[in-house]
Parts: C-alpha cells; structure tokens; sequence
C-alpha cells in the first residue's frame, strides 16, 4: 500500500514513523533511523517528553527540547513529532498518515510491563530492524562511570591491552577499552553521503575529537554550516592516542570509528577526515581547497 499525505505545501508518499526516547543519541540511533527511512520515502519521528519517559522509565539525562534537536541534525530525519505518546496507537500512526512504525528489534515496555507497539503490532503495522550490535545508551553510561586508565596506557604497555582485541565477550579497543563495536567499510559506506563538493561551495574545515556527540557538537557544527550560503563542511576527527594526549584520563569514551559514525549521521557535515593530524597545516588545507572564499575552523 502507498499512501499520499500532505503537511503544508509539501506531499510525502509512503511516509514511516519511528518512535521512542532518542536519550543520549549515539549512532546506534542513528542506523536505527536510517535503516527506517530506507524502508519509505519519508521519515517521521516521534520523540516522547521527559514527563513521559520518567514515568515509565525514569528521568532522562537530557531535556526533551535537547533530545528533539539532536534528532532533527539526525541527516535520515524528515519530520519530528514532540511529545509523541508513549505507547504507539492506530490512532498516532493514521494521524500522520503512516503504513507503519519502524522499530529495533528490543521490546519497549510500559511501567506496567505492557508492549507498547502491541497494538500496531496486531494490526500488523509494525516493522522491525536490527540493533546496531556492541553499542547502546546504557552502554555508554557504563563506559562513562567506570573511568578506567588503564586502556589510555602508553605505547610500552600497549600489548597487555591488545591481547584481548576482538576476541570473545571481553573484547576491547585498547584505547577504549570498553568498547565491543566493531567498524566495517560497509557502515562507514552507508552513513556518508558521497558528496562531492560543487563549484560555489564554500570549503569549511573543522577539527576535534567530537566525543560523545551531544547537543553542543550539533551546535557548533549548525553555526559553522550557516556560515556559507552553501557549505560543504568538512570534519578532521582526531586518533584515539591523540585525543587521550590533550584530554587525559579514560577520554575518549568512544573509539575514533564510533565517533566517525557519530559525527557522519549528522546533516550539517558533508565529509570526515579519519585520523586528522592535530596540527593544521598548508598540505591540509591544499589537499582539501580550503583556500580563498573558504574557512577553517577548530573544535575540541
């Protein structure tokens, strides 16, 4: 079934929806987004308000108006719905004229213990995709508490560390040491946007470690895309090793391919340099033409 529906002056055929929390927005929300807007041509998103979560979940660590912007920089995102409700209905899906709602493949339960896509399950308008595997909010938060220094030892030490690396359930990153995501070039393929930059773009470069991508990165990486009429943005996201030198502690709390998807996922860069020196110099500059008319700009 194709379905027409129009919001203003602008008409979506077989728009979908995606519903839940979107707390602490990583890239694992992210590919959830994306894999749900492949399944339609346009992608609506339900965010439910911090009275809601707390009430079946407990309290959120960022405010609901934080959430709803870290979703909108999301590049798959279309629409979002505020204060969507927290158990999706018939009656939510027809309002915005969807086929059907898109979810990961984790049950989300009420307070009372109650699906709360049991209803458009049903009616059989649900879809289902696939967690993003060795990442999740909670996750993070552990990573987070434990503050661990060890993984950030330096290169003498640097075996202990890597004798582990990708190897069964106490798998880790040597440098974030907690980390169970492994890269591939296909997911790295699926969230860039292969754009290469036009004659009249403006060349913008920015650089830093963009840990934990957070309602401050979005931000900075809005104001430094407005600064041209048409921005081509350009990310230098830095090593592991290096982020560790200038920030110390267990930092980063995620690995240079987390953050790599991270930053990607978001709809003010157009391109991300993996591994950017630390140093900016003119080979850099040259290589990517941010010369006259262009900018650079530092973050870290």
């Amino acid at each position: 079934m194709v379905s027409l529906s129009g919001f203003g002056n602008c008409w979506k055929a077989c728009p979908v929806m995606a519903i839940s929390c979107y707390d602490m927005v990583h890239y694992g929300h992210s590919n959830q987004l994306r894999q749900a807007k492949s399944m339609g041509d346009y992608l609506i998103v339900g965010v439910h308000t911090d009275a809601e979560i707390s009430k079946h979940k407990g309290p959120p660590v960022f405010t609901q108006e934080e959430r709803y912007k870290m979703v909108r920089a999301i590049k798959w995102v279309d629409e979002i719905v505020e204060g969507a409700p927290y158990v999706t209905t018939l009656e939510t899906l027809d309002k915005y004229n969807c086929d059907f709602c898109v979810h990961g493949d984790d049950i989300t339960l009420t307070v009372d213990g109650k699906d709360t896509y049991a209803e458009v399950k049903q009616a059989g308008r649900y879809r289902e995709c696939k967690r993003t595997q060795g990442v999740s909010t909670t996750d993070l938060v552990g990573r987070m508490l434990l503050m661990t220094k060890a993984h950030h030892s330096n290169m003498v030490n640097y075996q202990q560390h890597t004798d582990n690396f990708g190897k069964g359930a106490t798998a880790h990153s040597p440098w974030t040491g907690v980390s169970q995501f492994l890269q591939t070039s296909q997911k790295i393929i699926q969230f860039a946007s292969a754009k290469e930059p036009q004659p009249g773009d403006t060349i913008i470069y920015v650089a830093g470690a963009f840990d934990l991508f957070h309602i401050g990165h979005v931000d900075f990486l809005e104001m430094v895309y407005k600064q041209a009429e048409r921005a081509y943005v350009i990310v230098g996201l830095h090593f592991d090793q290096e982020v560790n030198r200038y920030k110390g502690k267990n930092y980063p709390i995620m690995n240079i391919h987390e953050r790599t998807l991270s930053v990607l996922a978001c709809r003010y860069v157009s391109e991300v340099v993996i591994g950017a020196p630390y140093a900016v110099g003119k080979d850099l500059l040259d290589h990517f033409k941010v010369g006259h008319g262009s900018r650079l700009l530092s973050v870290l």
